[in-house]
């Protein structure tokens, strides 16, 4: 039951205001209904093909958050059923989900992924494009996405200061954005800190946390 009392572990520190996502990826539908039993009804999966695997094995009261980097072209897989998109870092992207979500006739939530590490690796929108993308006359006339949030990855890293920075200064964009609500955007998500910093990611305006090793074990 080591899977249950952490995740209680987890979920009996957070603040009534932050959500938790058990990211769930590459761990038997097992491990995820143990969680399920002791009451987790969100995961988090990084890969399309594998969340629909488990989709169709699993209850259907479950929120299925995707939080890898999506590919457009499978994007077909989940529109019928996934609940929150994590990593959207293009407009291209968001047409691509806009139309397979009219095709399933839904609105899909949508966390715009922003670049605020200082590595070359991650995905994600600077301010010029976040800023652009919100302005387009293609993101307004969207009817079948909604931007809820924001989303972001700090450096990895053991350097605190760093760390923190980083997810003020998501904080800070996401602030700037509050004002403005439209039928397809209004930001109340800020989705930001795994199992190695989300206490920090807390302290800094998270109410979204994304922990995977700390309920489920390590890879």
């Amino acid at each position: 039951m080591a899977i249950a009392e952490n995740l209680l572990k987890i979920k009996n520190s957070l603040p009534e205001n932050v959500t938790l996502v058990a990211v769930s990826k590459t761990k038997p539908v097992t491990d995820l209904m143990e969680a399920y039993t002791a009451g987790q009804r969100i995961f988090g999966e990084n890969k399309i093909q594998e969340m629909v695997d488990k989709w169709e094995q699993m209850p259907k009261d479950i929120e299925w958050h995707m939080i890898g980097h999506v590919q457009t072209n499978k994007v077909k897989y989940m529109a019928p059923f996934v609940q929150l998109i994590h990593g959207v870092d293009s407009l291209k992207l968001l047409e691509e989900i806009n139309k397979q979500a009219q095709k399933n006739n839904r609105v899909i939530d949508c966390l715009l992924q922003m670049y605020i590490a200082e590595e070359e690796s991650k995905f994600g929108l600077d301010e010029v494009e976040l800023h652009n993308l919100l302005n387009s006359s293609t993101f307004n006339q969207m009817k079948n996405i909604r931007i809820v949030g924001l989303m972001g990855m700090a450096t990895f890293t053991d350097n605190q200061n760093q760390i923190k920075k980083e997810f003020t200064h998501l904080k800070a964009i996401f602030d700037t954005l509050q004002k403005l609500k439209t039928e397809n955007c209004e930001l109340k998500t800020i989705s930001m800190g795994m199992s190695g910093d989300y206490p920090l990611a807390i302290a800094c305006g998270s109410t979204m946390v994304r922990i995977g090793s700390s309920i489920f074990g390590g890879r």
